[in-house]
């Protein structure tokens, strides 16, 4: 029996099919993507390079140019917003409207930068702009400004408007911000699982849910072959643009939110190749095992080439391998592979919601407000810095935040062939993620803030490359502060410097993406004992690590 290509759409069918698009990438035929919105049911999208406005099928990508007769008009649009019988953008300085039935552009606003993003809710106008650094709202009938809200990131921000809620997404931030519409406050925020999001519309699912589409547009690297080059084999860039859910839970208890989790596959193998003859008697070999956290659980962890014992230290699971006898030229590879559920993690911490906490208890501050890792605290140049780091300033937050924003101030990122002291390396200027870490500590355990290292790998964030080896080319560390009251909050320890003298992104202050794997927090990822600790070799002169991940798939909503 033939079937038919292209059978009729069931429109009754597709509510039933809307969970298909839970987990579901959309990939539109278009260059790029600057805004989405929905209208009755249809997501639209905008396509600034072609000047084309979309509407997509999130089943089945296909694409459907509506502007056909007015798209030279459209170029270089951004930003998009349905109201009523209206459909809204930005394009230069200017914001415009026209008719749904018409799509002719109609001028509303000229500003004095840029815009950004457009969205409409009723009689109100609500456009970013990030050359002014706010969020500016407009009656609709007059034109004229009611008032501003300061913009939640630092990035180029879209917007889009559910009932009482101003959501904003921030393509430098990597986040996704629920406002209140009316005074502008952030309630959480959402970081997203993907860089780069460039649009955001919620789509209705059919089943009394809105299912929350972000779009994305940036530039990968690959490897082109040219067969008219002399060296066939070179580096390019293409665009990347898709739109793909983004799923959250808000856990106001805990002022935290979590985003849109993989289940990742982690292989952690050391390879026994010593640059010189070794032996030794009674080692042990102990890895850290990655432990459960808010945003990530252990499922399952099992033994690779040698069996090893658990053992608990300061709470957290340890794999001990023990050599009898080590022996020269020694071959052997040993290991763990660790089923791992990740997702992205948020808090949600006001300085006001710091200001009054209960002092940091006697155990933290005998063990995190010390020089316990030649972190030179007793050095003037540290000490002084530590003091002109934040000033006058009392509030525990605000604190921590100058901290960092002094060492991004201070310090260009550049691996390193070992990690020297802080004193040292504030006066280079220039450190890995390692010493970054280490200038961090130091200023925040002489300002009275209890951190320690958290570590110790990144999976490659492709999150659309799955069931395919990942191997990340360094390890990493970053740290976690603790909030009387409150806990241990994350902190990235370099990643967000990436503009010369700021403004400095916010999205991995107090947040974590869904590719980091925890594996030590506050002690040694990897350390070897004997009973004399008579061994005078480091790990690296020993073995050779071999890290890989495998991205199984995506997790259900949290």
């Amino acid at each position: 029996m033939l079937l038919d290509p292209h059978p009729p759409a069931s429109t009754a069918a597709r509510p039933d099919q809307s969970r298909l698009a839970y987990h579901r990438t959309i990939r539109p035929i278009v260059y790029t993507l600057s805004g989405l919105a929905v209208d009755q049911g249809r997501l639209l999208a905008l396509d600034s390079f072609r000047g084309h406005l979309v509407e997509v099928d999130p089943l089945t990508d296909n694409t459907k140019v509506l502007n056909t007769l007015h798209a030279s008009a459209w170029l270089d649009g951004v930003g998009l917003s349905v109201a009523e019988e209206t459909i809204w953008f930005a394009q230069g300085n200017c914001v415009y409207w026209c008719l749904l039935s018409d799509l002719t552009p109609q001028l509303f606003v000229t500003l004095p930068y840029p815009v950004d993003g457009v969205a409409v809710w009723q009689s109100t106008v609500y456009v970013s702009c990030q050359k002014a650094g706010y969020i500016l709202i407009f009656d609709r009938k007059t034109q004229q400004e009611i008032t501003r809200f300061h913009a939640p990131g630092v990035g180029p921000e879209n917007l889009t408007v559910r009932g009482e809620e101003l959501w904003v997404c921030d393509r430098i931030e990597q986040t996704v911000y629920c406002m209140d519409r009316a005074t502008g406050e952030v309630r959480f925020s959402i970081l997203t699982p993907f860089q780069q999001p460039t649009g955001l519309a919620f789509y209705p699912t059919g089943d009394g849910e809105d299912l929350l589409y972000v779009s994305y547009t940036f530039e990968e690297p690959y490897i082109r072959d040219n067969p008219n080059a002399e060296v066939p084999y070179e580096l390019t860039y293409r665009d990347r643009t898709f739109i793909h859910p983004l799923h959250f839970r808000y856990f106001p208890e805990g002022h935290y939110t979590l985003s849109n989790g993989y289940l990742l596959e982690m292989t952690y193998v050391e390879e026994l190749s010593p640059l010189e003859e070794v032996e030794t008697r009674d080692l042990e070999w102990r890895i850290a095992i990655p432990p459960n956290t808010p945003r990530q659980t252990l499922r399952r962890i099992e033994p690779i080439g040698l069996p090893f014992r658990e053992e608990i230290e300061d709470g957290q699971r340890i794999a001990v391998f023990k050599f009898d006898t080590l022996h020269p030229h020694q071959s052997c590879i040993f290991g763990w592979k660790a089923l791992l559920e990740v997702r992205g993690l948020k808090y949600q911490f006001t300085f006001d919601d710091v200001d009054k906490i209960p002092p940091l208890p006697i155990e933290y501050q005998s063990r995190y407000l010390i020089d316990d890792d030649e972190l030179a605290m007793d050095t003037p140049i540290i000490q002084q810095a530590a003091r002109a780091a934040i000033g006058t300033e009392t509030n525990l937050l605000r604190k921590m935040l100058k901290i960092r924003n002094y060492v991004y101030d201070r310090l260009s990122y550049s691996i390193r062939p070992r990690i020297d002291t802080p004193d040292v390396v504030i006066q280079r200027g220039t450190g890995s993620c390692g010493e970054y870490v280490g200038l961090l500590l130091a200023l925040a355990r002489l300002n009275g803030i209890a951190c320690r290292t958290v570590g110790r790998y990144k999976c490659p964030p492709y999150a659309d490359r799955q069931n395919v080896p990942l191997e990340p080319d360094f390890n990493h560390v970053w740290i976690e502060f603790f909030i009387p009251g409150h806990g241990w909050v994350p902190m990235e320890s370099n990643v967000d410097d990436i503009v010369e003298g700021g403004p400095y992104p916010t999205r991995f202050f107090m947040g974590l993406p869904w590719y980091h794997a925890e594996m030590a927090k506050g002690i040694p990822f990897e350390k070897l004992d004997t009973p004399d600790d008579s061994i005078e070799v480091s790990i690296g002169e020993l073995a050779i690590n071999h890290i890989r991940f495998n991205i199984l798939g995506e997790l259900p909503p949290p």
